[in-house]
């Protein structure tokens, strides 16, 4: 049984096929629901620091933390601690 990767994104998981769904799914989405890139790449990097963070899935909400983090009208889940 593989185990579960802490801090984690999805493909650093070697989830490559959930991966590449999110990936496609944020391709469809309107530019003007995004964050840009470079806020996008600093959340992740914040997500990446947090305990929550399982094999690109945050425990906090169950969302995939590269979803989470393109959407503009997102925020960090984890409301005590708040890191985006």
């Amino acid at each position: 049984m593989a185990k579960s990767c802490k801090r984690c994104l999805l493909l650093e998981a070697g989830e490559k096929s959930a991966y590449e769904n999110i990936k496609s799914y944020l391709e469809t989405l309107d530019v003007s629901e995004r964050v840009d890139d470079s806020i996008y790449k600093q959340r992740l990097d914040l997500c990446r620091s947090c305990d929550y963070l399982i094999s690109g899935m945050c425990r906090k909400c169950g969302c995939y933390a590269e979803v989470r983090a393109a959407l503009k009208d997102s925020e960090c889940p984890d409301a005590d601690n708040r890191k985006w």
